[in-house]
């Protein structure tokens, strides 16, 4: 079957998954494949449970007429989703960075959802299946979109560009991350900025923090709108605390828009700069932007506050790398707050040949603040065992076990991590 006769299926069932444990009646189901599974295999239980069809790659699971052989169902998926994205007229934003690109997603939707309808990636499916998904889950009414788009190889964003073809760009920032995908921070800098030179291809528009040295550099002679504190900017703000919530301003003439919001720390203010000046680029009225930015709720274990019946926790740990660890970090230590202060630290992962030095770097920086505790969890910090100003356990169960033996009272906690090493399963006990 063709691009295009499949694309004809695609609009009379347009609900797509690839998990057969999902299937619902009508929707089509994308055998994919992964290292530990084959979704070939279960090709006849999402028949079974109503998918109109399936789209295989093993002739030997080609059971009917209602499977659709093809070469490669992820190639498929991808080429569907371009077919797709060609049809379509609207504004595609493309959003990418090291640290705070799904927070800055998620302010930049809340923000345009003012005035159009708005369609943006889920969580953080922003990866080679994640962006096509995200394609093709768009409602028929969508007036703008926003793609996030992740990478830890060189390649992948210009990749992910290929498919989505989005008109404008934004790099929230480069950092040291995934270092051992990338080998070298120039690395991670030549392949989030293949947006800028994508989009540039594509006569777009960039949206680039002016404050960022190496992004004013990397989207020079191209297209742009710049935000942050600089006087150059065309959406102007500036930070003003984070204690724990940050609170900010925008201008815009001889009016100031004074923004109190329910994201922690002050590294938010340049995420939500980005959405201030996405939002005045397609024409959000500026008090609709100001109350879009208060209304957003933070969620994931992102940047959010939680108190228990012991504790303020301090939830920061959907991910972790040396740059979004040193800022909260920071923006901890400075915070005022009633009690004591603990931290509770996972390791950092793909580092590579950086791993120690990135790891050792990280508890320096501690001793320049007073906290109550020190702990961390996972092996790239193990180290630490020898320090009697700190605890260290090798994985989260561990940790939980001390911490149910001995609890903690009167803190804020800072839980930053990264995911798989779970130090966010601390919530229930801390």
């Amino acid at each position: 079957m063709n691009i295009n006769d499949l694309y004809t299926l695609y609009t009379e069932y347009r609900n797509i998954t690839t998990d057969s444990r999902s299937v619902k009646t009508g929707d089509l189901f994308f055998a994919l494949k992964g290292d530990n599974f084959d979704g070939n295999v279960f090709a006849a239980d999402a028949l079974a449970k109503g998918a109109a069809y399936c789209i295989v790659d093993n002739p030997l699971y080609k059971l009917n007429d209602k499977c659709i052989l093809v070469d490669d169902v992820l190639t498929t998926l991808q080429n569907l989703a371009l077919h797709h994205r060609k049809q379509l007229s609207i504004p595609f934003v493309g959003i990418t960075g090291t640290n705070g690109k799904t927070t800055t997603k998620e302010l930049v939707k809340a923000v345009l959802s003012k005035k159009y309808r708005t369609h943006a990636t889920v969580g953080n499916l922003n990866n080679h299946i994640g962006v096509p998904l995200t394609l093709l889950s768009m409602p028929q009414d969508t007036e703008i979109a926003i793609i996030e788009m992740g990478a830890n190889h060189p390649g992948e964003i210009d990749f992910l560009c290929n498919i989505a073809l989005p008109d404008y760009g934004l790099v929230t920032n480069v950092g040291k991350a995934h270092l051992e995908g990338f080998g070298s921070f120039e690395g991670v800098v030549q392949t989030k900025t293949e947006m800028y030179r994508f989009v540039e291809g594509r006569g777009g528009m960039l949206f680039v923090n002016a404050d960022n040295e190496i992004l004013i550099e990397k989207s020079e002679g191209i297209k742009r709108m710049l935000y942050g504190k600089s006087e150059q900017s065309n959406a102007k703000g500036a930070y003003r605390s984070a204690n724990p919530y940050m609170k900010f301003y925008f201008e815009n003439g001889d009016v100031v828009y004074s923004v109190d919001t329910n994201l922690m720390g002050g590294y938010n203010f340049d995420n939500a700069m980005a959405a201030v000046c996405v939002g005045s680029y397609f024409n959000v009225d500026l008090f609709d932007i100001k109350m879009a930015l208060e209304e957003y709720e933070p969620t994931n274990k992102r940047s959010q506050m939680k108190k228990t019946d012991r504790n303020v926790l301090l939830l920061d740990c959907y991910n972790a790398n040396p740059s979004s660890m040193k800022v909260a970090i920071e923006n901890f230590g400075n915070m005022n707050v009633e009690g004591s202060k603990v931290v509770v630290l996972g390791e950092m992962k793909e580092l590579g040949v950086d791993s120690e030095l990135e790891h050792k770097q990280v508890v320096e920086q501690l001793q320049n603040y007073i906290f109550a505790n020190k702990v961390f969890v996972g092996g790239g910090f193990s180290f630490v065992q020898q320090d009697a100003d700190c605890m260290w356990f090798a994985n989260i169960e561990e940790a939980k076990e001390y911490f149910k033996n001995n609890p903690i009272s009167d803190a804020t906690i800072l839980l930053k991590g990264s995911n798989s090493v779970r130090v966010g399963a601390l919530e229930e006990i801390l």
